[in-house]
């Protein structure tokens, strides 16, 4: 019976709703308020998601021909550790890297259709740095192991959605580049350069080509 009585009052109160409902849209003046608010509202989050998408696209840099994208120099900090230097554009960043390979990984943005018309530079943003040891055993309990290069605000990633979405929106082509693993070594440099096939790691001095040289 409980049940039953329940069940009732429940009734009773999605019918006083339904009246309440039916008395609010008899006066259709709520319905020009109600669609002026949502359409400010939409208007407003749109707003917000052009100005992340902005500062998103703020962390990539036009690419310069022939220049170098990033220089890597490693120093040992101790077995199979080492701190990191990149050097892009003037700025330089340290990092902490575990293993006896390296590999950086890095995000384009080709332009094509009006934007490549009128001229506009295709430009690329850093997006990680990954060790790795030829041990599995220590692969798996490594920490510093991979670091992250950039990061995009508020979950605003304009090149990720779009390699999602397989949509190019007629200006862009989002394409993934890498160096693949390459040998680490104290004292080494490296520079990075973009070329037709991708990332090209070239060595700096002589501990670099000598690291190379092992390694192949």
């Amino acid at each position: 019976m409980q049940y039953d009585g329940l069940a009732w009052f429940t009734g009773l109160l999605a019918i006083l709703a339904l009246c309440v409902a039916l008395r609010i849209l008899y006066d259709r003046s709520w319905f020009l308020g109600w669609l002026r608010g949502t359409c400010g509202l939409l208007v407003v989050a749109l707003a917000v998601l052009f100005g992340l998408v902005g500062y998103d696209l703020r962390g990539y840099t036009a690419l310069a021909g022939g220049q170098p994208l990033v220089t890597l120099s490693f120093a040992a900090e101790g077995a199979q550790r080492y701190r990191v230097n990149l050097m892009e554009n003037g700025v330089e960043r340290v990092v902490t890297l575990e293993g006896d390979l390296w590999q950086l990984d890095a995000r384009l943005l080709r332009l094509k259709g009006l934007a490549d018309l009128i001229g506009l530079q295709p430009g690329y943003r850093l997006d990680r740095l990954s060790g790795r040891f030829l041990a599995i055993e220590q692969q798996e309990s490594a920490r510093n192991v991979q670091t992250q290069l950039s990061e995009s605000p508020y979950g605003v990633d304009l090149w990720r959605w779009l390699r999602m979405s397989r949509h190019d929106l007629f200006l862009f082509d989002p394409q993934a580049v890498r160096v693949t693993y390459l040998p680490v070594a104290d004292g080494a440099m490296f520079s990075v350069v973009l070329t037709p096939t991708g990332l090209l790691a070239q060595p700096m001095n002589q501990a670099a080509s000598q690291a190379l040289k092992d390694w192949q």
